[in-house]
């Protein structure tokens, strides 16, 4: 798990550094992905184990991220759409851990998930198109 987890880590921070078109210190950028997955992983095992508190902390904590110098590879509309959607949907969950409502707090997790999803696809098409 851990080496799928460093794959992963390794292919975003050379993606986002390519598509951010000018050096971001390996480093920074893998310590905010790692930040990222491990806020992701916390409202999962929030989830599984219905600690509100868990999810909650989790999903507000992304979507700080979200505002974060790092976090902003590209300032174009499409990608300045994706991430306040991202923020939306973390939001959202975010509100139904307060609520205490599972099913709803499963339901906006899987949208952030589909947002991020979403994001790291049209960042890949963004550096494939400079690419090409």
């Amino acid at each position: 798990m851990k080496s799928l987890t460093f794959c992963f880590l390794l292919v975003a921070s050379v993606s986002l550094g390519l598509v951010r078109g000018h050096s971001v210190a390996a480093d920074e950028l893998d310590d905010f992905m790692r930040a990222k997955l491990i806020h992701s992983q916390n409202v999962v095992e929030g989830l599984v184990l219905g600690d509100f508190e868990k999810i909650g902390k989790g999903a507000q904590e992304m979507s700080l991220l979200s505002l974060a110098a790092t976090w902003q590879v590209l300032q174009t509309p499409q990608y300045i759409e994706y991430s306040k959607k991202f923020r939306k949907s973390a939001d959202a969950l975010s509100e139904a851990a307060r609520k205490k409502n599972l099913d709803q707090a499963t339901k906006e997790y899987n949208a952030v998930l589909q947002r991020c999803v979403e994001c790291h696809k049209y960042l890949r098409d963004v550096r494939m198109a400079r690419v090409d």
